[in-house]
């Protein structure tokens, strides 16, 4: 690698890696009984508003025919302030599927109680550990995800419901 003077035009910068870019984005979104979708993103894709529409329509498709329709009606998300959710777009969707939302506090620097719950278990039950690719990631991530009893998620469900309505 060659560098060159502060003040040299021809001067060579590496470029470094964000850490987004590193990343592998998963969305989840689950119930009291457990996880209902888990979706993972291609690597370096954002999720928008587009995508994220795409997302809820491929949960209520895949859910629609699951114990008596529990997803047709009465769904209440519980969202943070990311723009793919307060888009206009994601709001039609969701209207148009007679879906609520619960807000996530404005300007809170907090997770939302959701993502907390989850993502923190995860992320120390990851820590350290390496994979071989992408697909022992997800299916490692699918299997820790989908494995938890279903009074784990009731009780996580419990927690978030009470700090929303605090």
């Amino acid at each position: 690698m060659a560098w060159g003077h502060t003040g040299s035009p021809n001067r060579l910068r590496k470029a470094r890696q964000t850490l987004s870019a590193r990343k592998l984005m998963v969305t989840v979104f689950r119930d009291a009984q457990g996880i209902l979708l888990i979706e993972f993103m291609t690597r370096g894709t954002t999720i928008n508003s587009e995508v994220y529409c795409r997302t809820l329509k491929k949960l209520k498709r895949t859910n629609q025919n699951k114990c008596c329709s529990l997803l047709s009606s009465g769904v209440e998300l519980l969202h943070d302030n990311a723009r793919p959710h307060t888009a206009v777009r994601t709001g039609e969707v969701l209207h148009k599927f007679k879906w609520d939302v619960f807000q996530h506090p404005p300007y809170s620097p907090d997770l939302a109680p959701s993502d907390f719950h989850l993502f923190t278990a995860m992320k120390k039950w990851l820590g350290g550990q390496h994979f071989a690719d992408d697909e022992e990631l997800k299916n490692t991530v699918t299997h820790r995800l989908k494995s938890p009893a279903a009074a784990f998620y009731a009780e996580r469900i419990g927690k978030t419901v009470r700090q929303v309505l605090e």
